[in-house]
């Protein structure tokens, strides 16, 4: 064994998975597993727990997988995460725990990532359950939305006693997890239901179909339900558009129709009736995890994809690892293109779009190089589809209807960072809601936040 490589994770063969929708990454079984964690020098300062945005011990697991104790390395990750299935297979851990590695100064980071899912799986596998606390302390707490924020949030409340209640606006729960990353990457029936009943098992009511600031408003939720407290972990579901004539035409899509078409409603399924306008020649606008999410997809759905990106590779801001796979595939990047026009036939239907080159100039606020157009470049780009994946806001309808709720000019509930705390007395909020779009990892830190926070003001109220 050579301790400065990671364990090979094994794959589906790219030819083969391009043309199917069940998951590329086949994990580690427990050999590999245990191989694997041996890599770990087990670090007195571990710099991996501080890359962690939960904190889970890492280190401590790591060690039990080691040993062969999956069950005990499973509940050591429970003290810090209700998700594990789901963060083992969408984390940025390249950039996070795996980041800092101090293995990885001289060989490859331990795949923190691969053996907490293989912890997580194997747990899944073996029916081991979280074990709810035995009495309740009769505080009601209501939490909006039901991705990782929302579920984190309920979660931590649900082990200190208090009885919670999430509000999800559609008819499944899981939020992002659900309608937007794709089954290829992250399994619903056999990784993300399992995830989200383990928090129901812990306490945790979840009614679906109930959209607040319309079926009933915060501010009716503690005068008329009976919450103490109300925590917001309601996503940032709104895309954005580019603004270029052509915009409206048929066969445009935001990247998050696209995906709840797909996801939620199971487009790419024969045995569902959604609609879905696969298209021949696909244009996804954008570089993040949601544009390579939306261009695999439409791959699968059998068409060429071109990924458009007005910066270059370096820039992307997806990971390594979904550029790597979309590649595979046989994903065409168009990189330093920036669309200017999306030409449409006679009937209105896309029918090609208008792009320029484009060049780095200087960095800009956000500390990457500028893109800037490079003078009579323009060319056309044939499509008959055109995917904008440019990022989402939050949907203002809570902070229209609730009283006393600040927001930013982005739309974005202002939280306070430690404990989720906005100017609002009892209302908590964190994830997309607070930060705009960002990762799942990051919104369960907020929603472990939220959670302390809520403790802390009920508590204080006693």
């Amino acid at each position: 064994m050579d301790v400065l490589k990671k364990v090979p994770v094994r794959e589906q063969n790219p030819k083969v998975r391009a043309t199917n929708f069940e998951e590329v990454c086949l994990g580690y079984n427990e050999e590999e597993a245990r191989e694997e964690a041996s890599r770990c020098i087990k670090c007195k300062n571990p710099r991996c727990v501080g890359g962690c945005p939960v904190s889970i011990n890492i280190p401590g697991f790591i060690k039990e997988v080691e040993d062969g104790n999956i069950e005990e390395a499973s509940k050591i990750i429970a003290l810090s995460s209700a998700l594990p299935a789901v963060c083992g297979r969408v984390c940025p851990q390249e950039s996070q725990c795996e980041g800092v590695c101090i293995r990885g100064i001289k060989g490859e980071p331990v795949s923190i990532g691969k053996l907490e899912r293989f912890v997580a799986d194997w747990s899944r596998e073996h029916g081991i359950v979280p074990q709810a606390p035995e009495k309740t302390n009769g505080k009601k707490v209501a939490v909006i939305g039901s991705g990782p924020s929302g579920l984190t949030c309920a979660g931590d409340l649900a082990k200190l006693g208090y009885e919670v209640t999430i509000f999800e606006a559609l008819h499944e729960p899981g939020g992002v997890l659900t309608y937007g990353i794709p089954e290829f990457r992250l399994p619903k029936e056999r990784v993300v239901q399992p995830e989200i009943d383990n928090v129901r098992k812990l306490g945790v009511t979840i009614e679906t179909n109930v959209i607040i600031g319309k079926s009933v408003t915060i501010d009716q939720l503690f005068d008329e339900e009976g919450f103490q407290a109300v925590f917001i972990g309601s996503g940032a579901g709104l895309p954005m558009f580019m603004g270029i004539p052509g915009e409206n035409a048929n066969g445009v899509f935001s990247a998050n129709e696209y995906l709840t078409r797909s996801n939620l409603m199971k487009a790419f399924r024969d045995d569902y009736d959604t609609p879905i306008a696969a298209g021949k020649k696909v244009a996804v606008v954008g570089g993040g995890n949601v544009a390579m999410d939306a261009a695999r997809t439409a791959l699968r759905l059998g068409a060429e994809v071109h990924v458009v990106y007005r910066r270059s590779e370096a820039e992307l801001p997806a990971r390594a690892e979904e550029v790597h796979h979309a590649k595979e595939e046989g994903i065409i990047f168009d990189l330093l293109t920036n669309p200017t026009e999306i030409l449409t036939d006679e009937k209105g239907w896309v029918n090609g779009m208008k792009c320029i080159r484009m060049e780095l100039g200087e960095p800009d606020a956000s500390g990457r190089r500028k893109p800037v157009e490079v003078k009579d470049s323009e060319f056309v780009i044939d499509v008959d589809t055109v995917i904008m994946s440019l990022g989402t806001s939050p949907n203002p309808l809570i902070s229209n209807t609730t009283k006393g709720l600040d927001i930013n000019k982005r739309r974005c509930i202002i939280a306070e960072e430690d404990t989720g705390k906005t100017s609002k007395e009892g209302v908590y909020a964190g994830g997309d809601a607070v930060t705009g779009a960002a990762t799942v990892i990051l919104a369960m830190e907020a929603g472990r936040a939220g959670a302390r926070g809520i403790h802390e003001f009920l508590s204080a109220k006693d």
